[in-house]
């Protein structure tokens, strides 16, 4: 045994012996005899060796006496000692092991980027300022190691159920229905602890979390310069050539968020500010014409501190998502009214789309594609036919003929749309069973694509490019994709089996960073946005998009 680890659990047992003393009840002098002090039974050690310094489990209990971290955190310190076969986890011979400086400049980290202090812990800050100061001197003191090594892994416990998890809200009531995965704490830190010296500390999500999380960061030291430029005008619209004095201001924002690397400030709208635009006007979601427009105005006059709110928020919900999606997989970002492609774990193309509208939103869940119906009827919802068509028909006794419908059922009224070119759901759907009746598919309103702010529809999601979608679907499949423009210039309803079946997510975020690195912001159509704001900032705290 090593001199360090012999004088260090000799120091261990005084520490312990005071202890002792001090929590038996009455004053010392009524005290006659204390109680024998256990020693550290080396005999458990055999079975896993994870270090060279040993933690006696009395000392675990008596840690936590005046400690208020809640009966899970104290339960799940004992656990995770317990299956160490209690051997230091922060702490060997040689000193602080190096993931300690590195678990704790994530705290710091985590409390600057997201404003949150519920992690700070003085006692903390203290040992590890004295441990920096004087390493020598601070593992001489025993007392001083194991109360840092406690305190370092009953937060991690903390911050761990925070990064993984997020809040205590079930995202359930923020109509978010994609499942999430359950994470063993005890593995992870084992994990963490476990790294090489040349290893770095993440946050443990996925890469879309990383991204974003980056982002915030920047934005966190923009918002130290408390600086605000904002663009008024009279005008209503500004083009190359045109000079006026909000310009200023728009090239300072531009600058600040780093669109415009050009650093004249002048009054002129120059073909540099343009092209800043176009970049600029693309991450909101704009229609890309580099023209200084009053939506761009709005979009330049969010705040910044309201900017680092909207990514929060959206950080919060990338909590929820799977760590490890799978290889290949879509996505529909409602919001961004997109629907993205991923072929091994890459962006393969994408295409907009149209989804519900605030009355009628497309819900937020996984499914897995299994059919791909071409020449699909439609089976016209009950909330459509009581809404539209009942009252339709009322007005116009040829609306059923004159539609393509036909009624399969008199009571309780049952309608559906055959085959054909004016088809609500044009001339492919994709279907994944779920609960919501909701699908992808065609449409004959093929003009809708091209607007920028795209929710229209029912609730289900119209796709641009419906004949790509299904043959990519299908690239497996060579005896489909021989047969698929054929069958399509009939009206003879044909279903095919995908397989393996696709993951498809929907999924809704406000905030992210795409695949080029561009930080990208959308409007809250739903008002989902709104609602995990008050769960976060407190009632009434708003983003400043809507």
């Amino acid at each position: 045994m090593s001199r360090f680890k012999l004088s260090f659990l000799s120091g261990v047992f005084l520490l312990l012996f005071a202890i002792c003393i001090l929590l038996l009840p009455g004053c010392a002098k009524d005290v006659a005899k204390p109680n024998p002090i256990p020693s550290v039974d080396t005999t458990v050690y055999t079975t896993v060796n994870f270090n060279d310094l040993l933690l006696d489990s009395m000392f675990v209990d008596t840690f936590f006496v005046k400690m208020v971290d809640s009966a899970t955190v104290k339960s799940q310190v004992s656990q995770f000692y317990k299956r160490r076969n209690y051997q230091f986890a922060w702490f060997n011979k040689n000193g602080p092991a190096n993931v300690m400086a590195m678990f704790y400049d994530q705290l710091k980290n985590y409390s600057f980027d997201f404003n949150d202090q519920s992690l700070d812990n003085p006692k903390i800050d203290s040992l590890v300022k004295s441990l920096r100061s004087d390493e020598s001197k601070f593992m001489s003191n025993p007392a001083n190691v194991l109360n840092l090594e406690l305190l370092l892994t009953s937060t991690y416990f903390k911050y761990a159920r925070k990064v993984y998890d997020g809040r205590d809200k079930n995202p359930v009531d923020l109509e978010w229905f994609i499942p999430r995965k359950k994470k063993d704490y005890q593995i992870l830190l084992d994990s963490l602890v476990a790294r090489k010296p040349d290893s770095e500390v993440h946050e443990p999500e996925n890469i879309y979390y990383t991204r974003l999380k980056a982002q915030l960061r920047k934005y966190r030291e923009i918002e130290k310069s408390n600086v605000s430029y904002p663009v008024i005008t009279d005008k209503k619209v500004l083009i190359v050539g045109d000079t006026d004095v909000c310009i200023i201001n728009v090239k300072k924002n531009l600058i600040i968020v780093g669109d415009l690397m050009d650093k004249d400030t002048s009054a002129i709208f120059t073909d540099t500010l343009k092209s800043a635009l176009l970049l600029f006007q693309g991450r909101m979601g704009l229609f890309k014409s580099g023209k200084l427009t009053e939506s761009t105005r709005k979009e330049l006059n969010v705040s910044i501190s309201d900017r680092i709110k909207q990514m929060v928020i959206n950080l919060e919900r990338l909590r929820w998502v799977p760590v490890d999606l799978e290889s290949d997989y879509l996505m529909v970002n409602i919001p961004e009214f997109r629907l993205h492609i991923f072929e091994k774990n890459k962006l393969a193309w994408e295409m907009n789309v149209v989804v519900g509208k605030a009355a009628t939103k497309t819900s937020i869940f996984k499914g897995n594609i299994a059919n791909i119906v071409l020449n699909p009827y439609w089976n016209v919802p009950n909330s459509i036919i009581k809404n539209e068509i009942i009252p339709a028909m009322k007005r116009n006794a040829n609306y059923i003929e004159r539609n393509n419908m036909e009624i399969t059922n008199k009571k309780p009224l049952m309608v559906r749309q055959k085959p054909g070119g004016n088809n609500a759901l044009g001339k492919i759907k994709f279907l994944f069973p779920n609960n919501f009746s909701i699908y992808l598919h065609d449409t004959p309103s093929k003009s809708l694509f091209s607007e920028s702010k795209r929710d229209f529809s029912h609730g289900c999601i119209r796709v641009e490019e419906p004949r790509k979608l299904a043959k990519y679907l299908l690239r497996d499949q060579p005896n489909w994709l021989k047969r698929i423009d054929k069958i399509l210039n009939t009206i003879d309803e044909t279903w095919i089996k995908v397989s393996p079946t696709v993951p498809v997510y929907i999924v809704y975020f406000t905030s992210w960073v795409d695949s080029e690195g561009k930080l990208n912001f959308r409007n809250d159509i739903y008002g989902h946005d709104k609602k995990l704001a008050n769960e976060i900032f407190g009632v009434g705290k708003m983003c400043g998009r809507r």
